[in-house]
């Protein structure tokens, strides 16, 4: 989705094509997308061609799927915001990968940074989520992983 989301963020266009994520039925995404707000900074929300898909901004500055697979453990970085753990992915930077951790369903958002501060999307879709999705999981730092004991 990320290569999908660079190739988007170049482009113009009045509706926004991007591909439904597995799990966009679920009844948790249709309540986050009617919450979503309509503008971040000056980035106005545009129509969307997939369920459970939002976006902002002409050309578009920052993509939203909810449903999207949940990660697994990982060494990227991962931040709370708001009470909900999120995994930050800058290897395409100025685009960054920003996805929910521990949460189900799992939320992406794709920003670019050069254009809108992450803060206002993580923290409103945070408020939304973090009472409304399931927890299976949270963030630890790697001082607090005890590796497993080596067998004799």
């Amino acid at each position: 989705m990320l290569a999908l989301g660079a190739a988007l963020l170049a482009g113009c266009s009045s509706t926004v094509a991007l591909q439904s994520p597995p799990a966009s039925d679920d009844p948790r995404c249709a309540e986050l997308m009617v919450r979503l707000p309509a503008a971040f900074d000056d980035q106005d929300r545009r129509w969307t061609d997939a369920q459970s898909t939002a976006a902002w901004g002409d050309p578009t500055t920052v993509q939203l799927a909810c449903g999207v697979t949940p990660p697994g453990p990982t060494e990227l970085p991962c931040q709370s915001v708001s009470g909900v753990d999120w995994i930050v992915d800058d290897s395409q930077a100025p685009l960054y990968r920003i996805t929910t951790y521990g949460r189900v369903p799992a939320v992406e958002l794709i920003i670019d940074y050069d254009a809108v501060s992450s803060r206002g999307p993580v923290d409103a879709v945070s408020r939304v989520i973090v009472d409304r999705f399931e927890t299976d999981a949270a963030c630890v730092a790697a001082s607090e992983v005890t590796p497993d004991a080596e067998a004799p």
